[in-house]
């Protein structure tokens, strides 16, 4: 049995889990060891009975193997196992590492140097802002953004880092070939380029809700810190906010509005003293310095021009846009323009894609 094979194997042991599989490791050294241990010795260690341990003597599933190894090939990515030099640093340190994570693109050394932002799928305008905002200023200073690549937040944080030529790294709660949500493809795509989308999970795992809270270990483990945007009572960024908090991570919040129902839980954060209130990415990076193994303020770079072709009065106005949205009258008389003529001009940004209208004529960058 191959190497690669034989981590596949042990991983479809039923019973054998993340924190199963790493007590596995500690014990013999590698998978191939495991497999052909003596009952007695697999049934010393604690918590694995005589039941695991006969399917670790037994279960081998070559199909499943074959198949995985088939797929990596299709897809372009390849395992990396725990023992393997690119698995990142800081996600070896939790309780229960993956060990063994499926990748698309590339995690590098200076990814170790990443902060995790989470929030809300269902953004307001504020949090997209907020999420846009931190996620540039993050990576013009250096950083790479991880996030889980769902929708809101978690969206906004990787198309941002992109546009500015920085790092980010998705992690999925299901197989490479079952992205969430779907019309993420193409981010998918891009973050690969630029990055890295890893998964534990095997090739045809669907994104099934059982998997995201394991997910969420993995985005939190991984970085020095979680940032959380926006976040209702039930959110999923609380989880990952908590399990950070678990591994001994940072964990940041951003304050929302009083009784915005995307803000009760990071607000919660906030009050119970879980999380540290940053109001300015500066805050984030005062806190992670002496832990930090570059100086983000030598890095930091303009974020990227746009792309798209601007005439000047549309360079002008584009150049007044920010992050922060703001009502056409301000951006008007910033020009000394009537609300009509901005109007034009902004509307002709928008068809470009340099920024993008929100209720009661208001406006932010794309």
């Amino acid at each position: 049995m191959s190497d690669l094979a034989s981590w596949l194997t042990l991983a479809r042991v039923p019973g054998v889990g993340a924190a199963r599989y790493q007590a596995l490791l500690r014990r013999f050294g590698t998978p191939a060891a495991a497999l052909s241990a003596p009952m007695d010795e697999l049934t010393a260690i604690a918590g694995l009975g005589p039941q695991i341990a006969r399917a670790i003597r037994t279960h081998r599933d070559q199909a499943f193997v074959d198949r995985q190894l088939r797929l990596l090939e299709r897809h372009g990515a390849r395992i990396v196992t725990f023992q393997h030099q690119e698995y990142p640093g800081r996600l070896r340190e939790i309780y229960d590492p993956p060990p063994l994570l499926f990748v698309s693109g590339r995690w590098e050394s200076k990814d170790e140097q990443s902060i995790a932002i989470v929030g809300t799928r269902n953004a307001s305008s504020y949090g997209r802002s907020i999420a846009e905002e931190f996620s540039a200023e993050l990576s013009a200073h250096g950083f790479t953004v991880v996030s889980g690549m769902a929708r809101g937040v978690d969206t906004l944080a990787h198309r941002t880092a992109l546009k500015g030529n920085g790092r980010t790294v998705a992690v999925l709660g299901s197989g490479l070939d079952r992205p969430y949500p779907a019309e993420n493809r193409k981010l998918m795509a891009s973050i690969r380029d630029h990055g890295a989308v890893m998964t534990e999970h095997p090739f045809g795992t669907g994104p099934d809700a059982v998997n995201f809270p394991q997910r969420n270990r993995i985005i939190s483990g991984a970085t020095l810190g979680t940032v959380v945007v926006e976040a209702g009572e039930n959110s999923g960024a609380l989880i990952t906010a908590r399990f950070a908090l678990d591994q001994g991570r940072e964990v940041f919040a951003v304050p929302g509005p009083l009784k915005a129902p995307c803000s009760e839980g990071v607000n919660r954060l906030i009050k119970d003293g879980t999380a540290k209130l940053i109001q300015r990415i500066e805050d984030v990076v005062e806190e992670l310095a002496p832990h930090l193994d570059f100086d983000p303020a030598k890095v930091k770079r303009k974020p990227a021009a746009p792309s798209f072709d601007l005439s000047s009065e549309e360079e002008n106005m584009y150049n007044r846009v920010s992050s922060e949205p703001k009502h056409i009258d301000q951006l008007a008389s910033g020009q000394s323009l009537t609300s009509s003529q901005a109007l034009g001009v902004l509307l002709a940004l928008e068809l470009k894609g340099a920024v993008r209208q929100l209720p009661g004529m208001v406006f932010v960058r794309s």
